[in-house]
């Protein structure tokens, strides 16, 4: 089978169910940012040290997975196909790591700047691209209604776990925190 279809040369692609649309829809661009955030978390696990991180990485490239072939379902046709389906449990794991992580970690006290190693600094990274695939979902949902509001509670979720996660990571390998110390002018 080749890669490549010469189907989607026209700037069109097909929705699960066969619904043709522009590669511009809504609903592209959102599960094209969750595609996106899941390359970004398999980059964070390749720069990680810390086993149990790479092991729940693992697992949300999985449920990322799920929630793009949720967003590449038309939502007005009976699927034909069953595709895995995300629980609210997924969410919770995603809390019980952070408050995890967050037992070993200082109390943050100021803002802190992205960086210090490059696994803190592709951690933020992958958190940025998960909020604004989260803004693509909410975008969708005031669009057009159809999509699931476990979708848009987890990716803030994973956004919040990422954060955490860069702190932890950065704490593991002995990087100090880069706080934000504001310029601010005296007229």
């Amino acid at each position: 089978m080749k890669i490549y279809t010469k189907t989607g040369d026209a700037g069109k692609t097909s929705l699960i169910g066969g619904t043709k649309v522009f590669k511009s829809d809504l609903r592209i661009d959102a599960y094209g940012t969750v595609d996106e955030l899941n390359s970004y978390i398999g980059l964070v696990s390749d720069f990680s040290n810390d086993d149990h991180s790479k092991e729940i990485l693992k697992e949300i490239q999985d449920r990322l997975f799920t929630i793009g072939s949720e967003l590449a379902c038309d939502p007005s046709k009976e699927r034909k196909m069953s595709i895995p389906d995300l629980h609210e449990s997924d969410v919770e794991m995603l809390e019980k790591e952070i408050d995890k992580m967050n037992e070993s970690l200082p109390v943050m006290k100021h803002f802190i700047l992205p960086g210090g190693l490059p696994v803190v600094s592709f951690s933020h990274i992958a958190r940025c691209v998960c909020r604004r695939a989260e803004r693509s979902c909410v975008g969708l949902l005031q669009d057009s209604g159809n999509v699931s509001p476990l979708i848009i509670k987890y990716l803030n979720r994973l956004s919040d776990y990422l954060f955490t996660l860069a702190r932890y990571l950065g704490m593991k390998n002995n990087a100090p925190e880069i706080t934000w110390n504001p310029r601010i002018h005296k007229s």
